[in-house]
């Protein structure tokens, strides 16, 4: 769903221009946060849709932030995907345990990326 905001949370920034620019290009409305700080500032004043959120971050990690965000009953219904060059056996799983709605691995593939995306913000939220 094109239009839809889009938080991209990630501390290397030639992945945080990469991601951003697919998905502008994709017609997505897009935000981004270097760290789990800044995405928590970012989500005070605006709730995306979904979040790209990198495994790896410097301080508070993307699983413990999807975990917290989660947790929050403000934010729960927020798809987060994580976003990981780490995809060794049992990392899906451990994002799926941590919250994350959704995984894709980088190097990022543009048709992944996107279909991963359509079919979460195709998705309801759970509830709880």
């Amino acid at each position: 769903m094109a239009g839809e905001r889009i938080l991209v949370v990630d501390d290397n920034a030639i992945n945080l221009k990469l991601a951003c620019a697919m998905l502008v290009v994709a017609g997505y409305d897009v935000l981004t946060a270097v760290d789990a700080e800044t995405a928590l500032a970012v989500l005070d004043g605006v709730t995306p849709a979904l979040i790209l959120m990198d495994v790896q971050l410097p301080g508070i990690d993307g699983l413990e932030l999807t975990r917290r965000l989660k947790a929050d009953p403000r934010r729960s219904a927020i798809k987060i995907v994580a976003l990981t060059a780490y995809a060794m056996r049992g990392d899906e799983e451990r994002a799926r345990a941590a919250g994350c709605d959704g995984y894709v691995t980088k190097p990022i593939d543009l048709e992944t990326l996107i279909r991963t995306i359509t079919s979460q913000l195709a998705m309801p939220p759970l509830t709880t």
